[in-house]
């Protein structure tokens, strides 16, 4: 609850009612936050930071830049999603409409359709990304079979 020219305000994320100190902040998904830390030339040796950047390692859903902007350029598509909706879709990456909507529930009056369809785009980043990931790592797995076959072979 926020006190505010005499009058109470509720705070209630699921109507965007955060607050008046975040007004005019901006939102940033975890991805982006995990971002920020590492670009920090000398980062803070507090707890509290310690903490932060465990929390956004283990559930940063994009490792990369490009892929966190990938994500948000993605999102910003529906020019109806506040930042606060954005940020949380870039950080959660639900599968389904209406998982989204149960998390976020300020998603409530959003096209099921139109919301899916941002949905698979997130989905299909996400698979790129893994792809790109992955095709190396067995590449080189599968060479190196090859290889000791080949040396296995020579030996016999």
């Amino acid at each position: 609850m926020a006190l505010r020219k005499g009058r109470i305000q509720e705070e209630d994320a699921s109507q965007l009612k955060l607050g008046p100190e975040f007004e005019m902040a901006g939102c940033f998904s975890i991805s982006e936050v995990k971002l920020l830390l590492e670009q920090q030339d000398k980062p803070a040796d507090t707890a509290v930071y310690k903490k932060t950047h465990e929390y956004v390692n283990q559930f940063a859903r994009f490792s990369s830049t490009d892929a966190a902007q990938a994500a948000r350029q993605i999102l910003s598509k529906d020019t109806t999603l506040k930042p606060f909706e954005l940020a949380q879709l870039a950080s959660l990456c639900p599968e389904e409409a209406e998982e989204a909507k149960s998390l976020i529930p300020s998603l409530d009056t959003k096209d099921d359709d139109a919301l899916q369809a941002l949905l698979n785009e997130l989905s299909d980043l996400q698979q790129f990304i893994l792809t790109k990931l992955i095709r190396p790592v067995l590449r080189s797995a599968l060479y190196r079979i090859v290889f000791v076959k080949h040396v296995q072979s020579r030996t016999m």
